[in-house]
């Protein structure tokens, strides 16, 4: 059962992407299409603001934070449409890239909203993950701009793109159905001590990799790269995110041996972490 503070995300989200009925200007009176079309970025801008200043208005302390976050990630998500569509063709792959990331941000609020309600903060978006996580986002940009700028048609390979944008989708939805498989076992953080309803999933995902959260979030990482054409910050982010989930699984697996012990000891065995070259935290018996 979602709960309020997500219910409200949505709808937030949902307002600030209703800007995209502008696409069905035409059928109404396409000299308007045509007029916003020239002025997309200044109608974005105010549509954001006008959004905004109304959520100000309804809402205040936590259930704002929320709102307000929710906004801004739906207009990052309706920009990146808007730029994939009309923007010139270099620009098209940085659109689905806005519209990958914004969403993934998104849904782990509203995907924590579902199946863990009670661990549910403002940083359940991940957007203040890390100072690396922003380092590497601002980074991307950057490779991505300044190729951009000197050689426009390396990001026109719209069909490698799209193998990236495949793997952000596929990424998405295994992280996401491994939150919903582990319930109120899944948090955002690695827990130091077991918690009164915490039980040691095996089914599922969970019954073919014993991290599937981390593969889906480490091919949406790489996926990301690739759909942004980025051959530098492609490699970088493979070697990065492999780096990232390798220390996180091994501090993960010595609390879950901690937990579940033997039981524990038989899952490693039986079924494999899911990620290249990462065998976790093993004990001999």
């Amino acid at each position: 059962m979602i709960v309020s503070a997500g219910k409200l995300s949505f709808l937030c989200f949902l307002a600030s992407c209703f800007n995209l009925a502008v696409f069905f200007l035409p059928l109404f009176n396409s000299h308007m299409f045509e007029l916003v079309c020239e002025n997309i970025y200044y109608f974005l801008f105010v549509y954001f603001i006008g959004t905004h200043l109304i959520w100000r208005l309804l809402l205040t302390n936590f259930l704002y934070e929320v709102g307000m976050r929710a906004c801004f990630l739906g207009a990052i998500f309706s920009w990146g449409i808007f730029t994939a569509v009309l923007a010139p063709d270099s620009y098209t792959v940085f659109g689905w890239y806005m519209c990958v990331l914004s969403f993934f941000h998104y849904s782990e609020f509203l995907a924590i909203s579902v199946t863990n309600p009670t661990t549910l903060t403002i940083d359940s978006y991940i957007l203040d993950h890390s100072l690396d996580y922003k380092i590497a986002a601002a980074t991307s940009w950057v490779e991505f701009f300044i190729e951009r700028w000197f050689v426009p048609d390396m990001k026109t390979y719209r069909r490698i793109a799209a193998i990236g944008l495949f793997l952000c989708i596929g990424g998405e939805i295994l992280r996401k159905l491994a939150m919903y498989t582990a319930g109120r076992n899944f948090t955002h953080t690695v827990r130091s001590e077991k918690g009164p309803d915490q039980t040691l999933v095996v089914t599922g995902l969970y019954s073919l990799v014993r991290h599937p959260s981390y593969v889906g979030w480490f091919y949406w990482a790489v996926g990301t790269q690739i759909t942004l054409l980025n051959p530098l910050c492609t490699v970088a982010y493979a070697l990065a995110s492999w780096k990232f989930f390798n220390d996180r699984i091994i501090i993960e697996e010595i609390t879950l041996l901690n937990f579940f012990g033997y039981d524990y000891m038989d899952y490693q065995k039986r079924v494999p972490t899911g990620l290249p070259l990462i065998k976790g935290y093993l004990l001999e018996e």
